[in-house]
This record gives structure tokens, C-alpha cells and sequence, in this order.
């Protein structure tokens, strides 16, 4: 019986192998007849897995290592800042506690990954997505006190104007990989808004004040929801996003998202 298991294993593993490399002989035969470079470093992709960027360049798009506030997750300038304090929270979150109970950020906002949210968000290469969500199921395997995953929603003229929501598409996928259901559409932005990074705090608040309702509190009520979009700017729009959530009766809402701006990028 167990020569059997051993034997079933390696067939799969063998299989594995030979899917994997059917698949780079297919990426390799299409960039020859349809030759393509990497967004980044510009050299010509060969059987590179991810679309539209080079290995090398890809294996660049590390986490960030450095200590960071355990609530909004912001990297502290010292090595040390949470030597001796482990819970130790940031001014702004001392100042201005969020709604949110916790924010992973794993990634600075930077190349390569800025171009890849950039085609992502911007220039309809929707195929980056599950490598994106991949990017985040390698710093967070999987909650464990999670129930339901909820996207951060775009209004609907930007979605109309977008045909579709890449914070949803990041769902998706993450819903996937951690056995976790997608709530769709029960989470809506009312009013269109100004990008926030051309506004100052006081600007940002008013810009999303009232922004955000529950259509169906049911869905959420008791429940510990995680916030998912692609990048972390000021925190206001997720923050807006946790206040409409509790208020709908939410247990605990927590925040997810691929990359965090920095203030120089703000």
C-alpha cells in the first residue's frame, strides 16, 4: 500500500513536471511568432511564466522587511522600533485610530511591480491578476479567522469606463487560493471621488465621507471581513470602506492589499 501512495506521488509530481514545461514550450513557441519585451528591463521574453515581464525582473518584487505598524502596517524607519514594544502603533494610528482592525501591505509600491498594477488597473491586462494575487498568498497563506472577502468597489462610471474592477479580480483569485467566498456588489461606492493623492488629509476625508454603504447588512453582520484592493495610498478610501462595514454590523473588518505607496510617491 505504501509502494502504491509512493508510486501515485510520483506520477503527479511527473505530471506536474511535464504541465509545467508544455507550458513554457507554449510561451516560448507564442513569443516567437508574436515577439514581446519585458515592461521593465525591455529584453525579449523567452518562457517567462508571467505575462509580459521577465523572470529576472520579476524576481525582484520582494516584501518588505522592515518592522512596520502593527495596525496600519506603515514600515518604521528603525530596525528596532518593535523591540521592545511589539504592539506599538504609529503616530497616525495613535492619533486617528482606523476602522479597520488590521492592514497587511506586503510590497513597496515600485518598479517592477508599479508597472505591473499599472497594465493591470490602467491598460486591461487582466492576465496579471493571478500572478499579482500569487504575489500576496506568498507573504499570507491564508487567514484563518476570515469569513468572507469583499473588494474595494469603484463607482459605477469608473466601472463602466473600466469594465472592471481590478480590486475584485485580486479577490478572486485570493477567494481561490484560500478557500474563501467573494462577496459581490453587497459593498458600493455612492459618489465618484478625486484620486486621492492630490488632496491633503482634511481634502481626503470630505472627498469620501459618506462614499460607502452596505446594500445588504445580512450578508455581513457578525461576520470578519477582509478588505481587498491593490495598493495602500493615504488608507483613507479602506478606512471609509471598515466605517460602512461595522456600521452594518460587521464582527471585525480586515485590510489586504499588494502594495503600499510611499509618501514620496503620494
Amino acid at each position: 500500500m505504501q509502494g502504491h501512495f509512493r508510486g501515485h506521488q510520483s506520477i503527479l509530481s511527473t505530471s506536474r513536471t511535464s504541465k509545467h514545461m508544455t507550458a513554457g514550450l507554449v510561451r516560448r513557441l507564442l513569443h516567437t511568432v508574436f515577439p514581446m519585451n519585458c515592461r521593465t528591463c525591455d529584453h525579449a521574453l523567452d518562457d517567462d511564466p508571467v505575462p509580459f515581464f521577465c523572470q529576472r525582473c520579476w524576481n525582484q518584487i520582494t516584501p518588505v522587511l522592515s518592522p512596520r505598524c502593527p495596525r496600519c502596517a506603515h514600515p518604521f524607519s528603525s530596525p528596532h522600533a518593535l523591540t521592545h514594544s511589539p504592539e506599538h502603533l504609529c503616530g497616525p494610528c495613535r492619533k486617528h485610530p482606523p476602522a479597520y482592525h488590521r492592514a497587511w501591505t506586503p510590497y513597496a509600491y515600485q518598479s517592477p511591480l508599479k508597472e505591473a498594477i499599472g497594465l493591470l488597473k490602467y491598460r486591461g491586462k487582466t492576465q496579471l491578476a493571478p500572478a499579482l494575487a500569487r504575489l500576496i498568498t506568498l507573504t499570507h497563506p491564508g487567514p484563518t479567522n476570515v469569513d468572507v472577502l469583499i473588494a474595494v468597489p469603484l463607482h459605477p462610471d469608473r466601472l463602466r469606463e473600466r469594465e472592471y474592477n481590478q480590486a475584485l479580480l485580486l479577490a478572486h483569485h485570493l477567494g481561490q487560493q484560500w478557500k474563501l467566498p467573494v462577496l459581490i456588489d453587497v459593498l458600493r461606492r455612492t459618489k465618484p471621488t478625486l484620486p486621492q493623492t492630490s488632496l491633503t488629509r482634511r481634502e481626503r476625508l470630505k472627498n469620501l465621507r459618506k462614499c460607502f454603504v452596505v446594500a445588504a447588512p445580512s450578508a455581513v453582520e457578525g461576520k470578519t471581513t477582509l478588505l481587498v484592493d491593490d495598493v495602500f495610498t493615504t488608507g483613507a478610501t479602506v478606512n471609509e470602506c471598515a466605517k460602512a462595514l461595522r456600521k452594518a454590523g460587521a464582527q471585525a473588518v480586515y485590510v489586504q492589499t499588494l502594495a503600499r505607496m510611499s509618501a514620496h510617491d503620494q
